[in-house]
């Protein structure tokens, strides 16, 4: 079990000199000493760069707009950095209007739509770096054989524990769970009035690592197993504990997400990504916490893995520019950056020593990179994990093999 300590003073950051602070979620970012003569190294072309990004808090959207500004003053390509409340929806919008944002976070799980109809730019061959990104990520961004975008980075979910309540409850690092019932038998001990034992968001991409575990998930070899046997013991052991009061979704205690369940101690242990340590560094410095592995489930260690890319529209007239602060923000100091700031994995396998050494407390993340599943990302994929996370909000009264088949007809109607 690894063990973070409370930070009570600013610490400064590699790559751009980012300090985490806590700002409003729309910042800006635009480059000083912009010129009217291009320098040696600006991207050629002109106009203003957008990015739009969908942030895990302010750490992480203070260490993107100061690494773009630090871009901005080193090319003299303007840009500006938007977060977006709802990714998909003011991205779909953005499309819909005919004006996109030149640059953005895009999930595996919404390229295929995007890319079959022609919305986003097929830049990824044109990279510097390409052949420096993990195969497996590339993977989730080729489409047809088309590696269409630079994967930003990667993070796994792992078991978040406030440390405190751990000790307080007689817990020792002998009693980390390693498997369902010691899960279990762990969030009961930390239950109590006014906290949960263990909380995790209402959807896929946190039940669905109670699924990994079980043996199952959405797709399987390329065909629709939303159904299986696998799923419905995994989401019935997930109900059960919920009834029992010692799960619970992070809405229900009155959490955003996990990180403020933790934060505000209203759970003593949370299913969270490597993103949680920019939010808790930033929101929750006095807090201690550690961080473990998810425990095993009857089909073995399970566990999902994220990754965003950076999107290019295709019809921006600033792809040039664009790729370039691609390549900046995906290099080594600016991802190592990042990885400090608000706790991603690096997606090139350069940084990965550099990575391993500044963070041996993150370990249990990148552990679970070695058996993590994929959200399914074909065509039509994102709807589908929407409408099975709506679904899922009701799981606590709900029938789990119902909720699953409803997967599975919508699968079905996708998967080719």
């Amino acid at each position: 079990m690894t063990r973070h300590t409370p930070i009570r003073r600013a610490r400064t950051w590699l790559g751009a000199g980012a300090l985490l602070a806590t700002g409003a979620l729309a910042l800006t970012a635009c480059g000083s000493g912009f010129s009217d003569t291009p320098g040696e190294n600006q991207a050629s072309g002109s106009g203003k760069l957008s990015l739009l990004i969908g942030s895990s808090g302010d750490a992480e959207t203070k260490a993107v707009t100061d690494a773009v500004a630090a871009w901005s003053e080193q090319s003299g390509v303007e840009a500006e950095v938007q977060t977006a409340n709802d990714l998909p929806q003011q991205l779909s919008q953005g499309f819909a209007a005919g004006s996109p944002p030149d640059l953005f976070y895009l999930a595996p799980e919404a390229l295929a739509g995007y890319a079959a109809n022609g919305s986003i730019a097929a830049y990824g061959d044109d990279l510097a770096n390409k052949d420096d990104f993990y195969p497996s990520l590339v993977d989730n961004f080729t489409v047809d054989g088309t590696f269409y975008c630079a994967p930003k980075d990667f993070s796994t979910l792992a078991l978040i524990i406030n440390a405190d309540l751990w000790s307080a409850a007689g817990l020792t690092d002998a009693d980390i769970p390693t498997t369902w019932d010691e899960l279990a038998s762990v969030a009961q001990r930390l239950t109590v009035d006014g906290r949960v034992g263990l909380a995790f968001g209402a959807e896929y991409q946190r039940v669905g690592a109670f699924m990994a575990q079980a043996g199952g998930g959405l797709v399987t070899d390329g065909q629709a197993t939303a159904d299986s046997p696998e799923n419905v013991e995994a989401l019935t052991y997930v109900k059960t504990h919920l009834n029992d009061g010692t799960f619970a979704f992070a809405s229900d205690v009155g959490a955003g997400w996990g990180g403020e369940a933790l934060g505000t101690q209203k759970a003593a242990m949370v299913i969270e990504g490597n993103w949680i340590t920019g939010a808790m560094s930033a929101d929750y410095p006095d807090v201690n916490y550690t961080v473990a592995e998810l425990p095993a489930g009857p089909g073995g260690k399970g566990t999902l893995q994220f990754t965003n890319c950076w999107g290019m529209a295709a019809d921006g007239g600033n792809q040039e520019q664009a790729r370039s602060l691609v390549e900046y923000l995906t290099g080594t100091d600016q991802q190592l950056a990042f990885s400090q700031a608000f706790g991603p994995m690096p997606s090139i396998q350069s940084a990965a020593d550099a990575w391993t050494s500044a963070n041996p407390t993150l370990t249990a993340f990148l552990a679970g990179a070695e058996y993590a599943q994929f959200p399914p990302n074909m065509a039509g994929a994102a709807d589908v994990i929407t409408d099975f996370n709506a679904q899922l909000e009701s799981l606590k009264t709900g029938d789990p093999q119902a909720l699953l088949q409803t997967a599975q007809s919508n699968l079905e109607a996708i998967v080719k």
